[in-house]
């Protein structure tokens, strides 16, 4: 247990560091692009690599997590991440910048699939609710302190001053990396990777899905919440500014209170995660999340937007530990990558479609009424997931026994 302890604190440090710069270098890549170019339209080609990236990585990353050390692939993603950051702050063609941004987003979909087999396998099953809760924690902490200390290093230095920060904190997180169990390895697979090879995991994540429809459904379910949110943020900035007229200033209090209640909901997961059942977590994220989005669509005044922001992060956390530990429980460890990186071809597809259809119908009709109308959707689809969780004949998915001998 003390081994445990040591460990997973180890690694969560590590996931602190690594999040931390991310938000640094996120930040101060926006102000780089929009210093070289003076151009909004070529910031927001940097937010359309992200889901791009993850449709194509997707394709074939899963048949890679699953047949390697994920410990090693991570320090060395890492790595590499760590000399492409470092090389940004040299680089003035807007081009090359794009390249290297997207050659980071699919190392950085690669390091986060893989972290999710290797954390599965890291923590027992009777301890993952709350290591997830924590992690949550830790993630959203870097929502808040990110930008602070992006904000601090632009003050005693520049943007470039703050991407070369970022690059230390991926070689800090490598040395935390290196400290961690190796013996987690999974047999080297003597086929080499092709095509063929992407084909037939596919089919295997096919069968398995089709075996498993209720574990697949409620996954599904997830992934489902996550396109919306994506969808409806990107008109949060707008909503705010333009419909709530609130000050950039005012706008950013409003998504430090975002931040502080996801913290909030991250640290009662973690206290009481044994007293928290995962159909609890699920069905009150599902249900209260779009809640958030309904108050924050509703709202006229700057406090009730406020309350919008925070039921809604603070139910995410909820959802974020149960869904991710009914993952982790449900789905074995031996095709995990392979089987999210499926789900989330798809995931990623529709959040391209959804983000372009909502921005669309914004233009057309209206911020206000296709923020509201997606929200209530977005708000029906809790009530359905709710309704599913709360099968009598499905209770045996959420039982500890159940989830122990699933493990």
């Amino acid at each position: 247990m003390k081994s445990f302890r040591k460990t997973s604190a180890l690694w969560l440090v590590s996931v602190g560091i690594s999040n931390l710069g991310a938000w640094v270098y996120f930040i101060a890549l926006n102000l780089i692009v929009l210093e070289m170019t003076g151009s909004p339209f070529a910031v927001s080609i940097l937010y359309v690599l992200v889901p791009l990236v993850s449709l194509i990585s997707n394709l074939w990353s899963g048949s890679l997590i699953d047949r390697v050390d994920t410990r090693r692939l991570m320090m060395l993603l890492d790595g590499l991440r760590a000399s492409l950051v470092f090389s940004l702050g040299w680089i003035e063609s807007l081009w090359v910048i794009y390249g290297i941004v997207f050659l980071l987003n699919i190392m950085s979909s690669l390091f986060e699939s893989s972290s999710l087999v290797y954390m599965t396998r890291l923590v027992p099953a009777s301890n993952r609710q709350k290591f997830n809760a924590m992690k949550n924690f830790v993630q959203s902490s870097g929502f808040i302190l990110g930008p602070t200390i992006a904000g601090l290093l632009f003050l005693v230095g520049s943007p470039t001053t703050a991407i070369f920060v970022n690059a230390f904190a991926l070689i800090v997180s490598v040395g935390m990396l290196s400290r961690l169990p190796s013996h987690l390895r999974v047999e080297a697979s003597v086929e080499p990777f092709s095509i063929r090879m992407i084909i037939d995991d596919w089919k295997v994540v096919i069968r398995f899905a089709s075996n498993a429809r209720y574990v697949t459904l409620i996954y599904g379910l997830f992934c489902l919440m996550t396109i919306f949110m994506s969808g409806l943020d990107s008109l949060e900035a707008s909503f705010a500014t333009q419909v709530l007229h609130l000050s950039e200033s005012r706008y950013g209090f409003l998504v430090s209170i975002a931040g502080i209640g996801i913290i909030v909901g991250s640290l009662i997961n973690s206290r009481w995660s044994h007293r928290l059942s995962l159909s609890f977590c699920i069905g009150f994220g599902a249900i209260m999340t779009p809640v958030g989005y309904l108050l924050f669509a509703s709202s006229s005044s700057f406090m009730m937007a406020s309350v919008g922001f925070f039921v809604l992060t603070f139910a995410l956390a909820f959802a974020n530990t149960g869904f991710l530990s009914f993952y982790q429980h449900h789905v074995p460890v031996e095709i995990m990558g392979r089987f999210s990186g499926v789900i989330n071809v798809a995931e990623s597809l529709f959040v391209i479609l959804l983000t372009f259809g909502i921005g669309l119908f914004a233009e057309i009709i209206g911020i206000r009424p296709v923020y509201l109308a997606f929200s209530i959707v977005f708000f029906l689809i809790g009530c359905y997931t709710l309704y599913v969780i709360r099968d009598p004949s499905k209770r045996e998915y959420f039982t500890q026994n159940q989830i122990e001998e699933a493990s």
